[in-house]
């Protein structure tokens, strides 16, 4: 995503894809324990959260062709087979699954300068050799002036020993050669400064010229100097060189430069308490971590996250909560934490706290509603009580009789008209909007006259099928829950409107204090 950012700085268009080895068609079915936040595209693609950060650091929209498995090409394979595509062929992984690898390199590519291409897993794991094999046929195929091979590896701190180690580097590198594929460039994660003896010494190992080992340090204050950092290792003017890329203006760094004097020198500082349910792995909410981030730097603010796990909250009480400028529930499924985050809403709603939810936060805020407001106190999630409770949030009819699990929630970009004295028209400053969805269950339209009657505000619908989109409790000065997920369309240089109102909500509310 850096890199990406570095070249469009010089007027380049950039598309990015990532190639993941595992078998799953995507992440949309893995637990957020194992593999971090499942990051969701326009067009209702479950990608890897790698996406969000191609997306968050470039202007690039990007959409399922730029997120493949090894799941999906196995499956297009054995689906070519089965229809006998092959024409009696014996079915191989060279040519065939290469061939499919392949032909995903060059899928709506056609309007772009430069493609970035990332291949997940380890250098040496069996599931990635197809995925090194196609590599290596395609930049025969293009010829290598056209394809340019940039390897990513670590250069560890051995503190006991208080050296740098290149031995990974080098075998890595080897591994990659024995199958034909001679890295170009070197990027070396590192948490120290690499001296120039030791780029000397993985460039003769690896056989890369020593301008070519680029030192990745680890940063200190905020991914997004990333940029800048590669900038000043000439990263960018080598790979457009060895490219021969020609024609472009100078490289303009500057809004990289104005984004990290922000995050550096912010006029105050809030704490933002994040309550969920996988709050052990800081991977599982990365979208809306960073997009807190963003939000501080529309605000000049520091954002503090304050990681609650919600079970502790349902043990121990609200008083981990008293001090929060915010509170911020997100998405999730399951009923495992419920209780706890019910806890946490009615906190912010009887203390008027600015409160967001998220998708799951947003539904938890209606059923806290419904039970402690509106006097429904069997309300619930048919998610969580199938045969009892009333149903608050319940499963729509087109979602009634889905038994596969992958791929079959309400997914993707979904307009949403908006109500015209709300706090959510506030902040976007306008009346239609388009917003990412990753939900099945959705609030019941039998109680919206009740709940309405009680003080709730349907501030948000899809106005095509009517659904509910986003609620506000009027009376308080920050009560905002959405069921989509605006964590996905923000950007460090285009804060999200909703997550900067909360910001800003969050300011005044410790001001107050």
């Amino acid at each position: 995503g850096a890199l990406g950012a570095l070249l469009e700085c010089h007027g380049y268009k950039v598309i990015l894809q990532k190639f993941d080895p595992y078998l799953n068609i995507d992440p949309g079915t893995m637990s957020p324990f194992q593999h971090g936040e499942v990051y969701v595209l326009d067009d209702g693609a479950e990608t890897d959260l790698d996406l969000g950060h191609y997306e968050r650091f470039t202007n690039t929209t990007l959409c399922r062709e730029n997120s493949v498995s090894a799941g999906q090409i196995y499956s297009n394979v054995i689906q070519k087979e089965r229809r006998g595509d092959y024409l009696g062929s014996t079915v191989q992984v060279i040519p065939h699954v290469t061939d499919e690898i392949k032909s995903r390199f060059e899928r709506k590519k056609d309007d772009c300068d430069i493609v970035i291409t990332e291949i997940g897993g380890t250098v040496g794991d069996i599931e990635s050799l197809p995925f090194l094999e196609a590599m290596r046929q395609f930049a025969l195929d293009k010829g290598k002036e056209n394809v340019l091979f940039i390897h990513m590896t670590l250069v560890p701190y051995l503190r006991a020993a208080g050296e740098l180690k290149s031995k990974p580097s080098q075998q890595s590198v080897a591994k990659l050669r024995e199958i034909g594929i001679q890295p170009e460039l070197l990027i070396c994660r590192t948490e120290l400064h690499l001296p120039q003896d030791m780029k000397r010494k993985l460039s003769m190992f690896c056989n890369v010229e020593e301008k070519s080992v680029i030192e990745e340090l680890d940063l200190q204050c905020s991914i997004y100097e990333l940029p800048v950092a590669l900038h000043e290792e000439h990263l960018d003017d080598i790979i457009i060189s060895k490219l021969g890329l020609h024609g472009r203006a100078g490289c303009d760094i500057s809004p990289w430069k104005r984004i990290i004097d922000k995050i550096k020198h912010p006029d105050t500082a809030v704490d933002i308490g994040i309550v969920g349910k996988y709050t052990e792995l800081r991977d599982a909410y990365k979208s809306i971590n960073e997009a807190l981030v963003h939000a501080g730097i529309a605000n000049s603010c520091k954002v503090n996250i304050v990681p609650i796990d919600a079970e502790h909250v349902e043990r121990d009480g609200v008083e981990c909560l008293k001090n929060l400028d915010g509170i911020l529930v997100p998405g999730g499924f399951g009923n495992r934490g419920i209780k706890g985050k019910l806890l946490a809403v009615q906190f912010a709603r009887e203390n008027n706290v600015p409160y967001f939810g998220i998708c799951l936060g947003m539904q938890i805020a209606v059923i806290e509603f419904a039970k402690n407001v509106a006097g429904i106190t069997a309300a619930d999630s048919e998610e969580f009580m199938d045969n009892a409770g009333k149903h608050v949030i319940c499963l729509i009819e087109s979602q009634q009789n889905i038994e596969k699990k992958g791929g079959t929630m309400r997914l993707g970009a979904y307009e949403c008209q908006l109500n015209e004295k709300s706090n959510a028209r506030k902040a976007y400053s306008k009346e239609c909007i388009f917003e990412r969805h990753r939900h099945r269950y959705e609030f019941n339209p039998e109680y919206e006259k009740l709940l309405t009657d009680h003080g709730l505000l349907i501030s948000g619908r899809n106005p095509e099928s009517g659904l509910v989109e986003i609620i506000e409790i009027p009376e308080l000065d920050w009560f905002v829950a959405v069921q989509f997920h605006p964590e996905f369309l923000s950007k460090p240089t285009r804060p999200h409107p909703l997550f900067t109102d909360f910001i800003r909500a969050a300011k005044n509310n410790k001001s107050k204090k």
